[in-house]
């Protein structure tokens, strides 16, 4: 896949696509029996105009956290990095992971959602206490 157009064709039929614009599509992915995660996928481009697919997801208000512990879960991240997201005025933690878009085949894109969307639920359910926010 080489085009943001590419990229939201295969998404719309393997994903629940539930927000659609120009170079953003907002996606419900299944974690579990019961629980769903909403990830986001945008297309950005970096200094040499080349394509990023930028992938989040909100795990829960930051106001809860300890910014210090969460800046040092980023050290344990394999993919993917802890960042602060906004919302109607209050600060949110959010998981986000950029993939060149150049050479992505569908099968990666689809495991970096799946993955994503797990990894956010889980830290969402343990640093919510078990709340399904996202």
């Amino acid at each position: 896949m080489d085009t943001f157009s590419e990229i939201a064709e295969h998404v719309e039929t393997h994903f629940n696509v539930v927000h659609k614009e120009k170079f953003v599509l907002g996606l419900e992915v299944p974690v579990s029996e019961s629980r769903r995660q909403s990830v986001f996928l945008a297309e950005l481009k970096d200094d040499d105009d080349r394509r990023i697919l930028r992938l989040e997801t909100t795990v829960c208000p930051l106001g809860e956290q300890d910014p210090v512990k969460v800046l040092r879960v980023n050290l344990l991240l394999r993919g993917g990095y802890l960042a602060i997201g906004d919302m109607e005025g209050v600060p949110f933690l959010k998981l986000c992971d950029n993939l060149q878009v150049r050479h992505l085949s569908a099968a990666a894109l689809s495991d970096r959602i799946k993955r994503l969307a797990k990894l956010g639920d889980e830290m969402e359910e343990t640093l919510t206490h078990g709340h399904d926010y996202f």
